[in-house]
Protein backbone atom coordinates (compact mmCIF):
# COMPACT_ATOMS: atom_id res chain seq x y z
CA UNK A 1 0.00 0.00 0.00
CA UNK A 2 1.16 3.45 -1.41
CA UNK A 3 1.63 6.27 1.68
CA UNK A 4 -1.30 8.34 -0.41
CA UNK A 5 -3.36 5.11 0.05
CA UNK A 6 -2.77 4.63 3.87
CA UNK A 7 -3.42 8.37 3.74
CA UNK A 8 -7.24 7.91 2.38
CA UNK A 9 -7.73 4.19 4.44
CA UNK A 10 -6.81 6.60 7.30
CA UNK A 11 -9.53 9.09 6.78
CA UNK A 12 -12.03 6.78 5.91
CA UNK A 13 -11.35 5.26 9.20
CA UNK A 14 -12.05 8.68 10.93
CA UNK A 15 -15.74 8.96 12.72
CA UNK A 16 -14.90 12.28 14.47
CA UNK A 17 -14.11 15.15 12.21
CA UNK A 18 -10.76 16.71 13.00
CA UNK A 19 -9.88 19.84 14.32
CA UNK A 20 -8.30 23.09 13.77
CA UNK A 21 -5.41 23.97 16.20
CA UNK A 22 -3.72 26.82 17.00
CA UNK A 23 -0.74 27.49 19.88
CA UNK A 24 -0.39 31.63 19.81
CA UNK A 25 2.09 32.89 21.71
CA UNK A 26 2.00 36.68 23.03
CA UNK A 27 4.71 39.09 24.85
CA UNK A 28 3.38 41.60 27.61
CA UNK A 29 4.43 44.83 26.43
CA UNK A 30 6.57 47.23 28.56
CA UNK A 31 3.64 49.81 28.58
CA UNK A 32 1.64 47.05 30.30
CA UNK A 33 3.57 46.85 33.07
CA UNK A 34 4.02 50.57 33.93
CA UNK A 35 0.19 50.40 33.97
CA UNK A 36 -0.67 50.33 38.13
CA UNK A 37 -2.01 47.11 39.19
CA UNK A 38 -5.91 48.61 39.59
CA UNK A 39 -5.62 49.74 35.78
CA UNK A 40 -4.41 46.10 35.06
CA UNK A 41 -6.85 44.48 37.15
CA UNK A 42 -10.60 45.34 34.80
CA UNK A 43 -8.17 44.64 31.61
CA UNK A 44 -7.45 41.14 33.11
CA UNK A 45 -10.51 40.69 33.38
CA UNK A 46 -12.08 41.52 30.59
CA UNK A 47 -9.76 38.82 28.74
CA UNK A 48 -10.75 36.78 30.72
CA UNK A 49 -13.93 37.09 30.50
CA UNK A 50 -13.82 36.55 26.46
CA UNK A 51 -11.54 33.29 26.71
CA UNK A 52 -14.48 31.64 29.09
CA UNK A 53 -16.68 32.86 26.82
CA UNK A 54 -15.25 31.15 24.17
CA UNK A 55 -14.88 28.11 25.80
CA UNK A 56 -18.24 27.56 25.25
CA UNK A 57 -17.66 27.47 21.43
CA UNK A 58 -14.23 25.82 20.95
CA UNK A 59 -11.44 24.07 23.26
CA UNK A 60 -9.13 26.77 25.16
CA UNK A 61 -6.39 26.18 28.09
CA UNK A 62 -4.00 29.15 29.07
CA UNK A 63 -0.45 29.02 29.73
CA UNK A 64 2.22 31.03 30.89
CA UNK A 65 5.68 31.42 30.11
CA UNK A 66 6.42 34.80 31.80
CA UNK A 67 10.10 34.68 33.50
CA UNK A 68 10.77 31.57 31.81
CA UNK A 69 11.12 32.97 28.12
CA UNK A 70 11.88 36.25 26.84
CA UNK A 71 9.98 36.56 23.84
CA UNK A 72 6.67 35.55 25.28
CA UNK A 73 4.75 35.62 28.54
CA UNK A 74 1.39 34.27 27.51
CA UNK A 75 0.06 31.07 25.33
CA UNK A 76 -3.25 30.26 24.26
CA UNK A 77 -3.87 26.43 23.18
CA UNK A 78 -6.87 26.06 21.27
CA UNK A 79 -8.80 23.81 18.90
CA UNK A 80 -11.81 24.34 17.04
CA UNK A 81 -14.22 22.95 14.28
CA UNK A 82 -12.82 25.14 12.00
CA UNK A 83 -10.12 27.66 11.14
CA UNK A 84 -12.36 30.41 10.61
CA UNK A 85 -13.36 30.07 14.33
CA UNK A 86 -9.66 30.48 15.56
CA UNK A 87 -9.30 33.44 13.63
CA UNK A 88 -12.32 35.09 14.86
CA UNK A 89 -11.30 34.79 18.26
CA UNK A 90 -8.25 36.12 17.59
CA UNK A 91 -9.30 39.05 16.29
CA UNK A 92 -11.81 39.63 19.40
CA UNK A 93 -8.40 39.19 21.40
CA UNK A 94 -6.41 41.71 19.56
CA UNK A 95 -9.16 44.47 19.18
CA UNK A 96 -10.26 43.88 23.15
CA UNK A 97 -9.18 46.67 25.49
CA UNK A 98 -6.53 44.65 26.20
CA UNK A 99 -5.31 43.87 22.83
CA UNK A 100 -2.63 47.10 22.51
CA UNK A 101 -1.01 45.34 25.41
CA UNK A 102 -0.18 41.88 23.68
CA UNK A 103 2.68 41.50 21.15
CA UNK A 104 2.12 38.79 19.17
CA UNK A 105 5.38 36.75 19.22
CA UNK A 106 4.74 32.98 17.56
CA UNK A 107 1.53 30.99 16.07
CA UNK A 108 1.64 27.70 14.99
CA UNK A 109 -1.64 26.88 12.94
CA UNK A 110 -2.43 22.65 12.60
CA UNK A 111 -4.46 20.38 12.02
CA UNK A 112 -5.55 16.61 13.59
CA UNK A 113 -5.23 13.84 12.01
CA UNK A 114 -4.61 9.63 12.03
CA UNK A 115 -0.77 9.08 11.97
CA UNK A 116 0.28 6.42 9.38
CA UNK A 117 2.68 5.18 11.57
CA UNK A 118 0.57 3.79 14.00
CA UNK A 119 -0.54 0.27 12.53
CA UNK A 120 0.89 -1.54 15.87
CA UNK A 121 1.85 -1.08 19.06
CA UNK A 122 -2.39 0.05 19.43
CA UNK A 123 -3.74 1.16 22.66
CA UNK A 124 -6.77 3.46 23.51
CA UNK A 125 -6.53 7.06 23.63
CA UNK A 126 -2.92 6.47 21.58
CA UNK A 127 -1.63 9.88 20.04
CA UNK A 128 -1.14 8.74 16.25
CA UNK A 129 -5.49 7.29 16.25
CA UNK A 130 -6.95 10.43 18.28
CA UNK A 131 -8.73 13.43 15.89
CA UNK A 132 -9.98 15.75 18.76
CA UNK A 133 -7.57 16.95 21.27
CA UNK A 134 -7.99 15.97 25.03
CA UNK A 135 -5.75 17.27 27.47
CA UNK A 136 -5.11 15.86 30.61
CA UNK A 137 -4.56 18.88 32.89
CA UNK A 138 -1.76 18.75 33.40
CA UNK A 139 0.84 21.69 34.77
CA UNK A 140 3.12 21.98 31.77
CA UNK A 141 2.86 21.67 28.36
CA UNK A 142 6.30 21.42 26.12
CA UNK A 143 5.72 22.94 22.29
CA UNK A 144 7.87 22.85 19.32
CA UNK A 145 7.37 22.97 15.68
CA UNK A 146 8.89 19.98 13.86
CA UNK A 147 10.14 19.54 10.40
CA UNK A 148 11.90 16.44 8.78
CA UNK A 149 14.11 16.43 5.66
CA UNK A 150 13.40 15.58 2.76
CA UNK A 151 15.44 12.24 2.87
CA UNK A 152 12.97 11.01 5.37
CA UNK A 153 9.76 10.80 3.11
CA UNK A 154 11.86 9.37 0.58
CA UNK A 155 12.59 6.00 2.48
CA UNK A 156 10.18 3.74 1.53
CA UNK A 157 6.76 3.51 3.91
CA UNK A 158 7.82 0.33 5.54
CA UNK A 159 11.27 1.59 6.42
CA UNK A 160 9.74 4.47 7.93
CA UNK A 161 7.38 2.55 10.02
CA UNK A 162 10.40 0.26 11.09
CA UNK A 163 12.14 3.63 12.68
CA UNK A 164 8.89 5.07 14.15
CA UNK A 165 8.38 1.49 16.03
CA UNK A 166 11.68 2.40 17.82
CA UNK A 167 10.53 5.98 18.45
CA UNK A 168 6.91 5.06 19.79
CA UNK A 169 8.46 2.42 22.03
CA UNK A 170 10.65 4.76 23.75
CA UNK A 171 7.33 6.96 24.26
CA UNK A 172 5.88 4.22 25.96
CA UNK A 173 8.76 4.34 28.36
CA UNK A 174 7.28 7.64 29.61
CA UNK A 175 3.82 7.31 30.88
CA UNK A 176 3.56 10.32 32.30
CA UNK A 177 3.97 12.23 29.24
CA UNK A 178 1.26 12.82 27.20
CA UNK A 179 2.11 13.50 22.98
CA UNK A 180 -0.04 15.44 21.27
CA UNK A 181 1.10 15.73 17.42
CA UNK A 182 -0.92 18.01 14.75
CA UNK A 183 -0.27 18.38 11.47
CA UNK A 184 0.53 21.76 9.43
CA UNK A 185 1.43 20.53 5.53
CA UNK A 186 0.83 23.15 3.48
CA UNK A 187 -0.80 25.53 6.63
CA UNK A 188 2.25 26.73 8.00
CA UNK A 189 6.02 26.87 7.72
CA UNK A 190 6.13 23.70 9.97
CA UNK A 191 5.00 20.02 8.83
CA UNK A 192 4.18 18.99 12.59
CA UNK A 193 3.36 20.56 15.81
CA UNK A 194 4.35 18.67 19.25
CA UNK A 195 2.91 19.29 22.31
CA UNK A 196 3.92 17.26 25.34
CA UNK A 197 1.70 16.99 28.51
CA UNK A 198 2.99 16.07 31.68
CA UNK A 199 3.03 16.88 35.63
CA UNK A 200 6.76 16.03 35.58
CA UNK A 201 9.35 17.82 33.36
CA UNK A 202 12.10 15.81 34.22
CA UNK A 203 10.32 12.73 32.54
CA UNK A 204 10.33 14.82 29.26
CA UNK A 205 13.96 15.93 29.77
CA UNK A 206 14.60 12.10 29.82
CA UNK A 207 12.59 11.14 26.91
CA UNK A 208 14.06 13.62 24.36
CA UNK A 209 17.48 12.43 25.43
CA UNK A 210 16.65 9.09 24.60
CA UNK A 211 14.88 10.17 21.30
CA UNK A 212 17.94 11.75 20.35
CA UNK A 213 19.75 8.34 20.30
CA UNK A 214 17.18 7.14 18.29
CA UNK A 215 18.06 6.46 14.38
CA UNK A 216 14.43 8.46 13.07
CA UNK A 217 16.35 11.48 14.73
CA UNK A 218 18.63 11.60 11.96
CA UNK A 219 16.05 13.00 9.88
CA UNK A 220 15.09 15.63 12.22
CA UNK A 221 15.93 19.08 9.91
CA UNK A 222 14.41 21.46 12.38
CA UNK A 223 12.43 21.21 16.37
CA UNK A 224 12.85 24.75 17.68
CA UNK A 225 11.76 26.68 19.13
CA UNK A 226 10.75 24.87 22.21
CA UNK A 227 8.70 26.41 24.45
CA UNK A 228 7.90 25.33 28.44
CA UNK A 229 4.29 26.02 29.66
CA UNK A 230 3.20 26.53 32.61
CA UNK A 231 -1.05 26.08 32.55
CA UNK A 232 -2.63 29.65 33.83
CA UNK A 233 -6.46 29.12 33.84
CA UNK A 234 -9.09 31.63 35.74
CA UNK A 235 -6.76 33.49 39.02
CA UNK A 236 -3.50 31.73 38.11
CA UNK A 237 -4.20 33.71 34.48
CA UNK A 238 -4.63 37.01 35.88
CA UNK A 239 -1.64 36.20 38.26
CA UNK A 240 0.41 35.50 35.55
CA UNK A 241 -1.29 38.86 34.00
CA UNK A 242 0.22 40.61 37.13
CA UNK A 243 -3.75 41.50 37.86
CA UNK A 244 -4.35 39.05 40.86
Amino acid sequence: MTQLQEQKAARSRAHVAQQAVHFAFYKLSRTWWELAPEDRRPLAGRILALLQTWQEKLLIVPYTLSGIRADADLMLWKAAESVDDLQELGLEIMTSAMGRYLEPTYAYLSMTRRSVYVRTHKHDGQDGNRLRIAPVGAKYLFVYPFVKTRAWYALSLDRRQELMNEHIQIGHKYPRVKLNTTYSFGLDDQEFVLAFETDYPGDFLDLVMELREAESSQYTLRDTPVFTCIKAEGRDLLKALGAA
